[in-house]
């Protein structure tokens, strides 16, 4: 799957995905001063599932109608790094390709979704 990670996603989880076989940009290695609207802008650009923990990119999709291929919102404490890694190793596993076109949102006991 092509990922698109934001700054605020740990390192490890990058690279757990990648270890997974995940294609991954990762705005802290190239990009770290990409405002929001311009890593939307990428990720529709390279048809990136756009992964991240700051709930300002909701605002930007839903109510300024910026376009993303999928946004994967993690709200589970980054300190808590094995469940959030767990959390989303599960949801991989059930939504799949599901994610695009679709607003996901993992929390500690669940996920909400919801069309972009």
């Amino acid at each position: 799957m092509r990922w698109l990670a934001d700054e605020c996603i740990a390192v490890s989880l990058v690279r757990e995905l990648r270890g997974a076989s995940h294609d991954v940009l990762y705005i802290a290695e190239f990009a770290a001063s990409l405002s929001d609207v311009e890593v939307i802008a990428l990720a529709s650009r390279e048809g990136r599932l756009l992964l991240t923990a700051d709930k300002d990119f909701g605002e930007l999709v839903f109510r300024r109608s910026q376009a993303v291929p999928g946004l994967i919102l993690l709200r589970i404490d980054p300190e808590r790094g094995q469940l959030v890694r767990r959390r989303l190793l599960e949801a991989i596993d059930q939504f799949d390709q599901g994610f695009f076109g679709r607003y996901v949102v993992i929390d500690e006991i669940r996920f909400r979704s919801r069309p972009l």
